[in-house]
């Protein structure tokens, strides 16, 4: 029985020192984190959890269906594509050709109206609003550095970072971009509260427009140049200039990372697949809607060729544009797509007027050139279906 009692006695003390220690630093965004993961069997975001957050809601206007092709539905996903996408927990897969619905099917209980994660899709979305505040003339252009919007920047050793290098993900900001360790960046943003000043905390490593090196912060700090040279929050200017006018059918929520506070801007876009289809089409277009330039064409363009940058390990970028991550050629087609860590996925085929959205809980480890290799199936099973 002492022995027992022992055992609690340092059970508690430990308790109480690791919570001190968590208040000490900091670091109180854990609780939550915990809470939300290992508290309810998991060991990291759900696509579903934006409840747990304040949300800005991005409204509607008059919204425009799809049109359904003729064959709607009558294609099925290809048995052995099927199998696979089932396996890693598939919640919606939809193909559009030719601007319209050939196939779209839902798993555990999602439909075409449930709200799931962008996840990572949404620096994208941010970075096709950077090209319509340039539209606007609320940014001069891509060149221009982020010390004229952010006054933290307007240092000797940060001055020399422009929003062509958030953009391109080449800032050299030291951004710990680690998906395991709680401590890191991704984890800090998600379920802290305070995320400009925790992005604030970051300091250059390298000269920036050398390297390409995927980081979160870069997107937040994006979201911070288009707040200040806009006048409203992201998720104003995304509902004024983009959801209403691609008349998206449902309202959308951008998680905030407060009551009032800024929109997790790297993430945390909740939509469904047909309205997060809308991105595709509007770039499929070049960046016209109905015939309406809603982000310049020249930005367009410029978004879904590679940058010129090194990878980490010296050779020639050649799958990251504004924020568009791209497969110059698979199987003869040129590929742009944009990504969530959980296998969410707008793909774009040109050549073919294809667009593909998959959304899900999983998706399979990266393959030597760095693209998921669930990316291939999606892209494979709807040209199979499309022939």
């Amino acid at each position: 029985m002492r022995f027992l009692k022992k055992i609690l006695k340092w059970i508690f003390i430990v308790l109480v020192a690791v919570n001190i220690a968590i208040i000490a630093a900091g670091k109180t965004y854990l609780y939550k984190g915990i809470y939300n993961t290992y508290m309810k069997g998991r060991s990291g975001p759900a696509v579903d959890e934006y409840k747990i957050f304040n949300n800005y809601k991005i409204e509607t206007a008059a919204a425009q269906p799809w049109h359904r092709a003729k064959n709607y539905n009558q294609t099925k996903i290809p048995a052995r594509y099927l199998t696979e996408i089932e396996k890693i927990q598939t919640i919606a897969f939809l193909v559009i050709k030719n601007d319209s619905i050939m196939h779209e099917q839902y798993w555990d209980e999602f439909s075409d109206t449930s709200h799931t994660n962008s996840f990572s899709m949404a620096k994208t979305f941010v970075s096709v609003l950077t090209g319509i505040a340039i539209a606007d003339g609320k940014i001069k252009r891509v060149d221009e550095p982020i010390a004229n919007y952010i006054s933290e920047y307007n240092t000797d050793k940060k001055n020399k970072i422009t929003i062509k290098h958030l953009l391109t993900m080449s800032s050299g900001i030291n951004f710990d971009e680690d998906y395991v360790n709680p401590f890191a960046y991704p984890a800090a943003a998600y379920y802290g509260s305070n995320l400009k000043k925790l992005t604030l905390t970051y300091n250059t490593k390298h000269e920036p427009g050398k390297y390409f090196e995927y980081l979160s912060g870069n997107t937040v700090l994006l979201a911070m140049v288009i707040e200040k040279a806009v006048g409203m929050s992201i998720s104003k200017y995304a509902e004024e200039k983009l959801w209403k006018k691609m008349g998206a059918e449902n309202a959308a929520y951008w998680s905030l990372d407060d009551k009032g506070g800024m929109e997790k801007s790297y993430c945390c876009f909740n939509s469904n697949a047909r309205d997060f289809a809308r991105f595709g089409k509007l770039y499929l277009d070049s960046g016209r809607w109905n015939g309406e330039q809603l982000v310049p064409q020249d930005f367009v363009l410029h978004s879904i060729v590679p940058a010129d940058l090194l990878k980490k390990d010296g050779t020639k970028n050649n799958k990251y544009g504004y924020s568009w991550w791209l497969m110059p050629n698979y199987k003869g087609h040129r590929v742009f797509y944009a990504r969530g860590i959980l296998g969410q996925y707008i793909i774009v085929l040109p050549n073919e007027k294809l667009i593909i959205v998959r959304l899900g809980k999983k998706r399979v480890s990266n393959s030597g050139d760095d693209h998921p290799q669930d990316l291939t199936w999606y892209i494979d099973a709807a040209l199979e279906m499309c022939k």
